[in-house]
């Protein structure tokens, strides 16, 4: 029996505002499937995923993403849905005055979880998949980019969600950490996760091919994968 898509939109319009980013969006995410969106910066990459996680209202078509109508969303309803993604953004957007272990128990006690003997299995758990099981008690800014970005892939993690949600993650890192963190991508996808991933890194593609789909004016639009 087939299973159902973690992500699906038909005829979606994207909205900014009172500007129309992208129109008429069809696009479907499989579980364990891996996507790329790329475009031009300002061409509705990040809008199209704030739509997605609810940061953006879907005005017009349809969308369903884990098992939540975007439609039909209600304010006390994102919560849960975003308890069910994995977000990752660019710039990392960790506690700067907390330690790796305190900004990953704060994002457990923020969605309800208070068993402190859980949450700490919990973040063990995700330290050791992104491969920094000793560096919890670090301060953000002892850390590298790359390993600030790994915190933060840990963090996605920590519900055990099945959609993870990537906006530029390799944006700032150089490009053997970008390497690195998509061999972590890689492996995070082979667990049974679904990756949406926006990125205007073209290499990438060419070195971790998958699925891609094109933002441009004012579309999105499957692209025929590139190959050497």
């Amino acid at each position: 029996m087939e299973k159902s898509p973690v992500l699906s939109l038909q005829k979606a319009s994207i909205v900014q505002g009172n500007h129309r980013v992208l129109s008429d969006v069809n696009l479907e995410v499989a579980p364990g499937e891996f996507i790329y969106v790329i475009g031009a910066t300002g061409s509705g990459k990040s809008s199209l995923l704030k739509t997605l996680y609810a940061d953006l209202p879907l005005e017009s078509g349809e969308g369903s993403i884990v098992g939540y109508d975007l439609r039909n969303l209600k304010e006390r309803d994102i919560p849960y849905l975003r308890r069910q993604l994995g977000i990752v953004f660019q710039d990392f957007q960790l506690l700067m005055d907390r330690s790796v272990r305190e900004n990953l128990d704060f994002v457990l006690r923020a969605t309800g979880q208070m068993n402190r003997s859980e949450n700490d299995d919990r973040i063990d758990n995700v330290l050791r998949r992104v491969g920094m099981p000793t560096k919890g008690h670090k301060m953000p800014h002892q850390l590298s980019g790359g390993e600030q970005q790994r915190v933060s892939i840990a963090r996605a993690l920590l519900n055990d969600p099945p959609l993870i949600l990537a906006d530029e993650p390799t944006g700032n890192l150089d490009p053997h950490m970008s390497e690195e963190l998509m061999h972590l991508l890689e492996e995070i996808r082979a667990s049974g996760r679904s990756i949406l991933m926006a990125t205007h890194d073209y290499a990438l593609l060419l070195k971790f091919p998958h699925a891609t789909y094109r933002c441009a004016n004012g579309t999105l639009a499957s692209t025929v994968q590139r190959t050497l």
